[in-house]
């Protein structure tokens, strides 16, 4: 990919803003060297990567990749007998226990059955070197400074100099407390000089004290004197500092030679973490940005639904739905300055160079992008002081060399095409251009001025135009894209606006030819006419959504209650058949003691005994009053009014009456639906009580209707799995025993994570995909405790 290129369109600013997110040096190597591939499948592994990577944090949150130090150069040197220094050394122990604690990391959530192979891959290159880990950190600490622990000559060493400097600092301090010293010394202080313990003593009292001078002050007045009682402890204490020096030095030469011994694994280590690092830069950033995995395709198919400028704020910038590729191969956006044309140049090619890169884009989930084997852009006004070119020429330059290299594998983004001359030799070279770019199947977005240009996409196949809106009202644009209509001159309703005369405007019109003004009347049609068709689509389209869903639930609602059904008949004949048993037990006993009483009395039963046993024969036959179930309602003669709640006979619903609509029929509400009733067929339960409103929140209960579906699709993860965790708690109190969680098919990022939410939660009996009639894989079907 052109260099030229990945600065026009800005690039290298997201790479800026990507290093941000890696944790080393390493990490921040890498994405310096990140360039957006043109090989179909490294895109594809590269944006797998950064998935599971985001699959990773939004689960986890976070990765370990802390402590991650650049040791090759260490190891290098310590294979060729070089002696590592206690700082490299526990840079190269940090980064073997990083790389130890990532691995650990990530095989634990491969044990969680989380489905990384990426990951998994790379860890695997990993060799854990503990013990060279152990052997480093018990002789080097934190801060670089070689611990006692690292041999028991070291320690004896340091135990004789500690006693060596606790016996100078007595004799001298023994010293300096002498009655006489006050005079004597210019401190009372015990201070070094050349590694060696001295007194500072006054240069008259030099005699007092003998032994050797190592120093004295910049007035001459105070030397540094070693007192001749301390100078044979003094020696034996530089004796025992180059022993420890030697001892160090033999420590620091056998720590390098076990680093040279793991110096190739070493090297992979560095590696394989540089990769995480930089994966998992990639994923956060994409976070941070709430970005999306994007289709790749090879078809030259640009899809982007709500896609953002990645440079500018999240907050302030509009985003649109810019499709290219299918029907239509070349877009040529017309409208005014400052109106967003340039913006939307810049978001497609920055996303389609993201993408290529292994980035996520900023769009919504579904959104879909080619690989290209060159981004070409000729944006902004580059003309050259130097070269003494105008704004024309610069603009031809950068043209002639698109053309000699576009191919039916490119994107090329013109912004304002043949501006900066002539305006009628301007547009005729401006279609010209298109048309050859076109004609080698290039996939083209283009900007322009002219009005001639307006009419381009009318007369040729695959050619599209798009505005962006301005609104006249506002004197504003709305840097809202309109594909499908191309933009118009505003300048008369802007003068009008700012308040210049009717009779000037009048005037200036009459000056425009009438075909030039028709075309600006046909476009403010269309522009009108699409306004409208949107805002009828849309209305309709939530009418249709709302009767789907009123279809499904209904549908829903009659399954339940069939189920339900069943399944109240089953327990009735469970119950009955466990009366007749006891019936017939019953029975049994009173026959047999019939027999009894026949035997004892010699075939002579007496009569009050016959009829004490038919009593406990009729006792024993159960009492099944099939009206038993409706004994508990009784249908009250009353006046209807409405909110009063009743039941509807024949559909065996609740509902609450809404207003009357004849003389004997009734408007009743079932949930989210409305229906008329004939009073015979409502059952009043109770009337509507006015409650005193207080402020807080109602708690929803059996009666409360919730949809038996969630809909999720174009919702960002986050804000997705918030949705599903409060609609899963509103379906909990409806009672419902199962929903459906409407995800999509797309890149399965939605589907995964709300799976693995539904997965922990304690209330969730089963899971599962949908079949084939209720939406198959795009669909979660989510079974209650």
């Amino acid at each position: 990919m052109n260099e030229k290129i990945l600065k026009t369109l800005e690039f290298n600013k997201i790479l800026s803003q990507l290093k941000d997110f890696a944790s080393s040096t390493v990490g921040v190597e890498k994405i310096k060297l990140l360039k957006p591939s043109t090989s179909y499948e490294e895109v594809v592994k590269l944006q797998e990567e950064t998935d599971e990577a985001a699959h990773v944090l939004r689960l986890r949150g976070h990765a370990p990749l802390s402590g991650i130090h650049n040791i090759k150069p260490h190891a290098k040197r310590a294979q060729v007998g070089g002696v590592l220094n206690p700082v490299e050394l526990m840079q190269t122990a940090s980064t073997i226990h990083a790389s130890r604690s990532m691995k650990r990391f990530i095989e634990d959530l491969l044990e969680n059955e989380l489905d990384i192979p990426i990951l998994e891959e790379k860890v695997n290159q990993i060799t854990v070197l503990t013990p060279l880990e152990h052997h480093i950190k018990n002789a080097v600490d934190e801060n670089g400074d070689i611990l006692d622990s690292a041999s028991d000559t070291l320690r004896s060493i340091r135990q004789q100099r500690r006693r060596n400097e606790s016996r100078i600092r007595e004799k001298l301090e023994s010293l300096i407390r002498n009655r006489n010293a006050q005079k004597m010394l210019s401190d009372a202080i015990v201070t070094i000089r050349n590694d060696r313990y001295v007194i500072p003593v006054k240069q008259e009292y030099r005699s007092q004290y003998g032994g050797i001078v190592h120093d004295q002050s910049s007035s001459g007045q105070t030397l540094f004197i070693e007192p001749q009682a301390v100078v044979e402890l003094n020696n034996e204490l530089k004796e025992l500092q180059m022993k420890e020096k030697q001892e160090i030095d033999r420590i620091l030469a056998e720590l390098s030679a076990a680093v040279a011994e793991s110096a190739e694994d070493l090297h992979v280590i560095v590696d394989v973490m540089a990769e995480l690092d930089f994966i998992f830069a990639k994923a956060r950033f994409g976070k941070e940005m709430k970005a999306t995995r994007p289709t790749i395709n090879q078809e030259g198919i640009i899809r982007l639904y709500k896609a953002r400028h990645p440079l500018l704020p999240m907050d302030e910038v509009v985003a649109n739905d810019i499709t290219l590729g299918t029907d239509y191969t070349t877009i040529v956006i017309t409208g005014p300055n400052t109106g967003g044309k340039t913006i939307t140049l810049k978001t497609v090619g920055l996303c389609t160079l993201m993408g290529q890169a292994g980035l996520h884009i900023p769009a919504l989930d579904g959104s879909e992008i080619a690989v290209f084997k060159e981004v070409f852009a000729d944006i902004g006004d580059e003309q050259s002081i130097e070269q003494s070119l105008s704004t024309f020429s610069s603009h031809m330059v950068n043209i002639v060399d698109i053309l000699k290299h576009v191919d039916h594998e490119s994107l090329v983004l013109f912004d304002e095409l043949g501006s900066g001359t002539d305006p009628q030799e301007g547009s005729a070279l401006a279609i010209s251009i298109l048309d050859d770019v076109y004609q080698r199947g290039a996939r083209v977005i283009a900007t322009t001025h002219y009005p001639e240009l307006k009419a381009y996409g009318y007369n040729r196949p695959g050619v599209i135009n798009a505005s962006v809106e301005f609104n006249v009202e506002t004197l504003r644009p709305t840097y809202k894209l309109l594909i499908g209509v191309p933009g118009r001159s505003n300048a008369f309703e802007i003068s009008r606006r700012l308040g210049l005369s009717e009779s000037v405007i009048t005037h200036a019109k009459s000056m425009i030819d009438t075909e030039s003004n028709e075309v600006e009347n046909m476009i403010a049609s269309l522009e009108k006419s699409r306004r409208e068709a949107e805002q009828d689509y849309e209305e309709a389209h939530d009418y249709l959504k709302n009767a789907e869903k009123l279809h499904h639930d209904m549908q829903q609602q009659m399954i339940e209650f069939y189920d339900r059904k069943q399944e109240l008949y089953e327990k009735a004949e469970e119950k009955a058949a466990k009366v007749i048993e006891k019936a017939k037990s019953d029975a049994e006993e009173v026959m047999k003691d019939l027999r009894q009483m026949r035997l004892q009395s010699g075939a002579q039963v007496k009569e009050h005994e016959l009829i004490e046993a038919r009593r406990r024969l009729e006792a024993a036959v159960p009492n099944l009053d099939k009206g038993s179930a409706k004994a508990g309602v009784t249908k009250q003669k009353r006046e209807f009014q409405p909110g009063d709640e009743v039941k509807v006979t024949s559909f065996g619903q609740k509902g609450h009456i809404v207003e009357k609509t004849g003389s004997d029929e009734w408007q009743v509400q079932i949930g989210i639906m409305k229906m008329k009733v004939k009073e015979k067929d409502l059952e009043f339960i109770k009337s509507e009580q006015k409650k005193e409103t207080k402020p807080l929140t109602t708690i929803k209960g059996r009666d409360y209707h919730v949809s038996l579906e969630l809909d999720l699709r174009g919702e960002r993860f986050e804000d997705a799995l918030l949705k599903v965790e409060k609609y899963i708690d509103d379906a909990l109190l409806a009672s419902y025993p199962r929903v459906s969680i409407i995800h999509g098919k797309g890149t399965g990022a939605l589907r995964t994570g709300v799976t693995e939410f539904l997965k922990h939660h304690r209330s969730v009996k089963r899971i599962r995909l949908g079949e084939a009639g209720e939406g198959g894989s795009g669909v979660t079907v989510v079974e209650f405790k």
